[in-house]
């Protein structure tokens, strides 16, 4: 889904966070990364992102704003930020979503591509509007931020849906968790048990360490999982770790990007599928005490038939190479 409509994005990172204890919220660690860090990470496509609080360290290069006085409300930063931006329209969130995703972002952006409303925002799992998971027209924006100051004299204080009520608007649905926020500690427990459930632990991981490392490349995980795997099984338990990197290291000296990985990764498996071929024929030798070469009965067959066998993957492989260099 690739949005027509170039956008920045406004992080909203202030606030006393009162309900936290006045712990500083987006720094706080959900997943092991900083509430800040994680929503930053949704915002990659975007042409700046400004962040509107105190200056701390972040994952990723951002502009920095600052509402007058500090702590005078969502309105208030909102409008600070949006002085900063210059494309057509702004993706606004709030800074501690920790499982709010590109896609629900990219949902958003397509909303606003393919209608003519002023703004799309997101609704919870109970139809609640939530106007800091919203992408707006930028004039419309600023026209209707200037025309609250106008009225009530100030943004400071004043409460965010009242710029809801002044907009066309649109709204989309999406998973429920999206919207999920950390105001209590009971919020950031919950939040923090979620990410470490089965379903959901290993691309979090993954996600982590892409951003610890500044990685920013989309691969398929299951092409490496299988990769390791039959490095283990075909070859030896720590030759997985040390597949995997290699393969890694061999992507990003043909250019990088998906296509190299998976390239890399066919390879590797074809080789794995045939040391495993080869460590079979041994058993089986040493077992009769015969050869096993490739004419001899029964050489080679150990698991020749069975579907995903080592030695199925090694001819797909090697006809796939076979194809590619026709």
């Amino acid at each position: 889904m690739t949005a027509k409509t170039a956008y920045d994005a406004v992080v909203l990172a202030g606030g006393a966070a009162k309900r936290l204890g006045g712990a500083d919220k987006p720094a706080v660690s959900v997943g092991g990364r900083a509430l800040l860090d994680r929503v930053l990470g949704v915002c990659r496509d975007a042409g700046r992102t400004v962040v509107v609080g105190g200056r701390r360290p972040t994952a990723r290069p951002v502009v920095w704003a600052r509402e007058a006085p500090p702590g005078s409300g969502p309105l208030a930063a909102l409008d600070a930020g949006v002085r900063q931006c210059e494309a057509p329209a702004v993706l606004v969130l709030s800074a501690d979503l920790p499982f709010l995703g590109r896609t629900t972002v990219r949902r958003l952006i397509s909303a606003l591509d393919e209608g003519v409303s002023e703004a799309v925002l997101l609704t919870d799992a109970d139809g609640r509007d939530q106007p800091l998971v919203a992408v707006y027209r930028t004039e419309p924006l600023r026209r209707e931020l200037a025309l609250l100051a106008t009225e009530h004299g100030t943004l400071s204080g004043l409460p965010l849906r009242l710029l809801a009520q002044e907009l066309d608007l649109a709204r989309i649905g999406a998973d429920p968790l999206a919207s999920f926020d950390c105001d209590t500690w009971e919020d950031v427990s919950a939040a923090r048990a979620r990410i470490r459930e089965h379903g959901n632990v290993l691309d979090e991981w993954i996600t982590a360490v892409k951003d610890e490392l500044g990685v920013e490349l989309d691969v398929d995980t299951r092409v490496l999982l299988d990769l390791a795997r039959d490095a283990a099984h075909g070859v030896a338990r720590p030759a997985a770790p040390l597949t995997t990197f290699l393969v890694g290291y061999a992507a990003a000296r043909s250019g990088g990007g998906p296509e190299a990985v998976a390239e890399a990764a066919r390879k590797a498996v074809a080789l794995a599928a045939r040391w495993a071929e080869e460590t079979e024929q041994t058993e089986e030798t040493e077992e009769t005490g015969g050869p096993a070469g490739p004419g001899s009965p029964g050489a080679g067959t150990a698991g020749a038939g069975s579907p995903g066998s080592a030695a199925d993957r090694s001819r797909d492989a090697d006809r796939t190479g076979e194809a590619e260099a026709g």
